[in-house]
């Protein structure tokens, strides 16, 4: 029996293949097989990015930016000791000998090259005509309780520390690493991270009245790599054992549960290794591919392995068995795979890389999982023994009788569902952008733990950071542009969720104040061009190495950074305050040349743009895959009937996270694109099967329940098996994988 009889054009082919690969199963199997293993090899060459900045792409601006004002100033990267005292007092001996210590074994964290903290602040101050500069805390035999009293003092009361490196309170300090990273070798992140809890171990294990927790862009980077390995080691392994149980209980049959193992395991290891021969690098989001792809793979052969079960029921043999099931499901499974390319495929409108790679490498998982559906379940079906007379799948009488059912309430089940259908739609207002970085781990991090601590105890790990230019070299001495720098710090501290303020013209006013002999009534800017000039040049003569402005001014003195320290700010309260930030300096500074930078600027606007792009990539592939439907079913009112099964339940989706969560981040922006093509999958087999017989002249009912009866069964374990599969990803620490996860589910 030919399997092209009634196939589309694509098909034909296709169809022809296929009968050879029945008519010669064990050299098609074997075929396959060492294919399949070939491209696997291709695993080894697969690499790993765990820096953040992999979500943008070079070209955009804001990343320019950012690595601008790297380049023009020193670099971020950080890893902050946070340090709290057993008894709250960061200035009793105790706990200055300690934070003393860390300050110093800080220095052996590789690629270090700078550590700031309370111990090594560089305090000025007046005696006589002298300007004195030194480290704020002495040698410990030097900590007498009048020294204490007077570093506490001081401390508590210089902007330069206070909200940065110590608590308003003084029951938390902060020592700050700042690292130079040469992006030569892989693990030059996790090398510094793991020096940094070696460094932290032996500080608490020597000083036990301490307590030290890590967190910074360093750390950050370290715990993308380790939520990877943490889904790897979890969530595969559980994934792989449910997607066996369930396979076993819904397809009742041995030699089918192993073929449709086989073809989940070939697909995932044929893609990963296709992309290693790519020379794709993975990163956090590209975790969730394996999971996807067993889930699609099974998808695409349970159709074909349930058909051929219930046909062997009858009392056919395997070949001819096998023949109607392919004959039955290649253009349902052909058409559902080519939708689900196009929407994986639409995530290249998508604003960051790492899902432009996600949508590829599923795009690509998609292909391989249909091609080994066609071509190597049914020859291992045809090698292995078939199973016992009289096994059913699990459900299939149920479904006739659901059939049955949904017939007969068809018009209460009508109205009901569209009543849930509009006030779910009704909630998508609910949702908001909101994309902050810090919330990709779930609080059972050590980092995100860290985190919370520091942002709730001492400082904000969110900032914005500014490249303030005069103009001209030199011209940041001038006093029109230091008091509008001083204004504009001033106007940045009394902003909603600001927690600090690092700005060059509190040096400078402590250094005037310094300069008329400690008086406080001269804690103010220096009156000429001359004097700031000539303080700051006094003032760097008397910094150590490593401790200078180089991070806060540039080699020519024509521009000056200034970093805002905030609390966890929403999308859109981070974009509101750059907004008025740049109004203000357009009304009250305009000759300053402002460039705004910094990682909670860049999520930001790449989440306020990836919504738009994906909407646009949406769209096309919503007509992309009407026009593949309309192609596929020879109707344009069955095909374009079909894409309201396909948009509802997106908008369903979308408003129920409207009630349960409500924020849209990069991860959830995208779901709407990648299940586009998958919410196909049920639609398309219903429709093809329905259409088939209402073209054997069965009415309208009678459609329905053949339905049920005969592909009913597929739809329902395809349905559940993809909804285990993306619930899976729920279980990740990786909270981008775990909402993207929760949606899809939906």
């Amino acid at each position: 029996m030919p399997l092209n009889s009634s196939a589309t054009p694509p098909n034909r082919q296709l169809g022809r293949l296929l009968t050879w690969i029945l008519r010669y199963p064990r050299e098609s199997f074997l075929f396959v097989v060492s294919l399949s293993v070939t491209l696997s090899v291709g695993v080894l060459r697969l690499g790993f990015s765990n820096d953040y900045q992999v979500y943008f792409s070079s070209d955009n601006p804001q990343l320019q930016a950012f690595e601008s004002l790297q380049d023009t100033f020193a670099k971020n990267d950080n890893i902050l000791f946070v340090v709290t005292p057993r008894d709250k007092d960061v200035f009793s001996k105790e706990s200055l000998t300690a934070l003393l210590a860390l300050t110093t074994a800080a220095w052996q964290v590789p690629y270090s090259i700078r550590v700031d903290s309370v111990a090594n602040f560089q305090h000025s101050y007046a005696r006589g005509d002298e300007l004195v500069v030194g480290n704020l805390v002495p040698e410990p035999e030097q900590l007498t309780p009048e020294a204490l009293a007077r570093i506490r003092r001081v401390a508590l009361q210089d902007p330069l520390l206070v909200g940065r490196l110590v608590s308003k309170t003084g029951d938390v300090a902060g020592v700050n690493v700042t690292l130079q990273l040469p992006a030569v070798e892989p693990d030059e992140v996790e090398q510094a991270a793991q020096a940094a809890r070696r460094i932290a171990a032996e500080i608490i294990s020597k000083y036990p009245e301490v307590d030290i927790r890590l967190t910074g862009v360093v750390v950050m980077n370290d715990a993308f790599s380790g939520a990877a390995i943490e889904d790897a080691k979890t969530l595969y392994p559980l994934m792989f054992v449910a997607i066996f149980v369930a396979l076993g209980l819904l397809l009742r049959s041995t030699s089918g549960t192993l073929t449709a193992l086989l073809v989940v395991v070939l697909s995932i290891t044929s893609t990963m290794g296709l992309a290693g021969w790519l020379g794709v690098s993975l990163s956090q989001a590209t975790v969730p591919v394996p999971i996807v792809i067993m889930t699609l793979a099974i998808a695409d052969s349970v159709h074909i392995l349930v058909s051929y079960l219930r046909r062997l029921q009858g009392g056919g043999t395997k070949r001819n068995a096998m023949t109607r099931s392919l004959k039955q499901n290649l253009r349902p499974v052909f058409l559902t795979s080519f939708t689900t390319v196009i929407g994986f495929l639409s995530l290249n409108f998508s604003e960051a890389p790492p899902f432009r790679d996600l949508g590829n490498l599923l795009a690509i998982g998609v292909v391989v999982a249909f091609l080994l559906s066609v071509t190597l379940a049914p020859t291992a079906m045809m090698l292995l023994p078939a199973p016992p007379s009289g096994t059913v799948t699990l459900g299939s009488r149920r479904m006739q009788r659901l059939g049955a059912w949904v017939v007969e309430h068809r018009t209460f089940l009508f109205w009901s569902m569209l009543c849930l259908v509009v006030f779910l739609m009704l909630q998508l207002p609910r949702n908001r952008l909101n994309e902050q970085y810090v919330e990709y781990f779930d609080r059972t991090t050590e980092f995100r733990r860290a985190t919370d601590y520091t942002v709730e105890h001492l400082t904000g790990i969110y900032s914005i950071e500014y490249s303030l230019s005069a103009g001209a070299p030199g011209g940041i001495y001038e006093p029109q542009f230091l008091h509008e720098l001083d204004q504009f710090a001033n106007w940045y501290r009394r902003q909603p969720g600001v927690r600090h303020v690092s700005v060059i013209t509190d040096v400078l006013k402590k250094l005037n104040k310094n300069m008329n002999a400690d008086d406080p009534a001269s804690y103010r800017l220096p009156a000429t061009r001359e004097h700031a000039a000539q303080y700051l040049l006094v003032f760097e003569l008397s910094l150590p190495a490593g401790l200078d402005l180089n991070s806060q001014i540039n080699v020519d003195r024509s521009a000056t950074r200034l970093t805002v320290t905030m609390d966890y700010l929403t999308t859109a309260e981070v974009l509101r305050l750059e907004r008025d930030a740049f109004a203000w300096i357009r009304d009250h500074a305009p000759s300053m040349n402002a460039v705004a930078a910094s990682p909670a600027i860049m999520f930001s606007h790449i989440a306020e743009r990836n919504i738009r792009a994906m909407l646009e990539g949406t769209a096309l592939a919503l007509l992309l895959i009407s026009a593949t439907l309309i192609i596929g079913f020879r109707s344009f009112r069955i095909g374009l009937l079909s894409t309201i099964p396909n948009l509802i339940p997106m908008a369903m989706a979308f408003g129920l996270w409207g009630l349960v969560d409500g924020q849209i981040g990069l991860a959830v922006s995208v779901v709407s694109a990648m299940t586009l093509g998958i919410v196909v999958d049920d639609t398309v087999h219903f429709l093809n099967r329905y259409t088939n017989a209402r073209a054997n002249g069965a009415p309208a009912k009678e459609a329905v329940l053949d339905v049920f009866a005969t592909v009913g069964t597929a739809i329902w374990v395809t349905s559940a098996v993809l909804i285990l599969g993306f619930s899976m990803l729920i279980l990740s620490h990786f909270e981008v994988n775990g909402d993207m996860g929760f949606v899809t589910a939906l």
